[in-house]
């Protein structure tokens, strides 16, 4: 799993490459944490478009950082998913707090 990131104005882009599974985990969940606590951003866009697996856990994840910058009145948005993880964001019911964008 790898981890960039950039920023244009108060929005805070994400790009997630590899797999996001129980071994990555800890390291995603640690890397979202270092880049979310920045409060400049009022807008976080994940770029999935380089993640080429994610499971259950991934979901966790996501969850569990969605908790922490709502606290903020922070938006995370979600982007670029491909067909293996959209269908588990459908099955989640993720979009509704982790809208996707285009």
């Amino acid at each position: 799993m790898q981890i960039s990131s950039s920023a244009i104005d108060n929005t805070l882009y994400i790009k997630m490459y590899g797999e996001l599974d129980e071994y990555t985990a800890g390291y995603t969940r640690d890397k979202l944490d270092e880049l979310f606590t920045v409060n400049k951003y009022c807008k976080i866009v994940i770029d999935m478009s380089n993640l080429t697996f994610m499971d259950s856990t991934g979901i966790g994840v996501l969850i569990g950082r969605y908790k922490r910058v709502k606290e903020y009145n922070k938006q995370i948005y979600i982007q670029n998913p491909n067909n293996q993880i959209e269908k588990i964001f459908k099955m989640s019911g993720i979009y509704e707090i982790m809208p996707k964008i285009s």
